[in-house]
């Protein structure tokens, strides 16, 4: 009788305790956030209807809220002077993701995420990742410029291109020198002697004006086609171009729609793609800090937009080059003057 007491009470104290267990388990579990009660905002330096880069980003987190169930927030028209702050600001009010739409912030973001751990804070096109918490993003927008160079190459009739890039920092200065390098290349080709490409920087993502006026004096020194990768400045490029009868090749978002007649193609950068894929990282626990995590052309974050302006041998061509690059038959960095 007292062994069958004792295996009662043993018996009843394991099931206690397993229910214990059970009942801890199920408290860790229901604290847990659901992906829409994280705190997630996108930090954009200007405004979600610019056409370009702003436009683009805005477009990824569109489509995170609806594919994943996200509910992102965003902040656009951020100045440079406002970036720190803008961080601490969502980091204090306990955000667990805090994205920022431009390599312009990456100083801002590895300084702020030393003093918030809990925040993960990821810089899109970001290439400086100091910290457990700093998860930047970057795609190989190289790789985007060598499929708008296989269009300006072929488009040029005297084979001299003008790019304007919005700073000077090493990701720009690698995409401009993938372009030039290729776009002249195949002008040569095509037995255009004289090809050359002319570069400048605008310091500015944001100056319309200034962007007329420098792709004016480019294309009065003789340039036929125009590349420009400065967020709203390539809005006034875009602008001289088409007063003036040249092309453009548009670049980040789809350009095309301003005037088919004048951005005659475009590059769009699949940031839809791009952020999902970035964000199901972060929900999975699996977007590395001290790390940048890179995509292109492999992951197809980037496609070619054509007008009627675009012929289908041209378009082929295009084709044959990104498949080309698929199969790491592209010495991308044999064309970089910085290394």
């Amino acid at each position: 009788m007292k062994k069958l007491l004792a295996i009662s009470v043993i018996l009843v104290l394991l099931t206690t305790g397993i229910f214990a267990a059970g009942q801890k388990e199920a408290v860790v579990s229901s604290g847990e956030k659901g992906v829409g009660q994280l705190k997630i905002v996108l930090i954009l330096p200007g405004p979600i209807n610019d056409q370009s880069w702003n436009a683009t980003n805005y477009a990824g987190l569109v489509k995170c809220n609806e594919e994943l169930g996200t509910n992102m927030e965003y902040i656009e028209n951020v100045q440079a002077s406002d970036y720190e702050s803008t961080f601490r600001n969502y980091a204090e009010r306990g955000y667990d993701l805090i994205m920022a739409a431009g390599t312009q912030f990456d100083d801002a973001a590895n300084k702020v995420a030393a003093t918030y751990p809990d925040t993960t804070f990821c810089v899109v096109n970001g290439a400086v990742s100091n910290g457990a918490n700093v998860s930047p993003i970057f795609p190989k927008e190289y790789e985007a410029s060598f499929i708008a160079s296989l269009v300006a190459g072929e488009i040029t009739k005297n084979g001299h291109f003008a790019t304007i890039g919005g700073f000077p920092n090493n990701a720009m200065i690698k995409l401009l020198d993938v372009y030039e390098a290729t776009s002249v290349a195949i002008a040569k080709s095509r037995g255009i002697s004289g090809a050359k490409a002319n570069r400048a920087f605008a310091n500015s993502w944001d100056d319309v004006a200034l962007g007329k006026q420098m792709a004016e004096t480019m294309i009065d020194n003789g340039a036929d086609v125009m590349f420009v990768y400065a967020n709203q400045v390539g809005l006034g490029a875009i602008q001289a171009a088409k007063e003036k009868g040249i092309k453009f090749v548009g670049f980040s978002g789809d350009q095309t729609p301003i005037d088919p007649n004048t951005v005659v193609a475009s590059v769009v950068f699949d940031f839809e793609t791009f952020y999902t894929w970035a964000v199901e990282r972060f929900i999975a626990g699996t977007l590395e800090g001290n790390t940048v995590h890179e995509a292109g052309i492999k992951e197809n974050i980037f496609r070619p937009v054509y007008t009627a302006n675009i012929s289908k041998e041209i378009q082929d061509k295009v084709s044959v080059g990104i498949t080309k690059a698929i199969a790491g038959e592209i010495d991308f960095a044999s064309m970089f003057s910085t290394k």
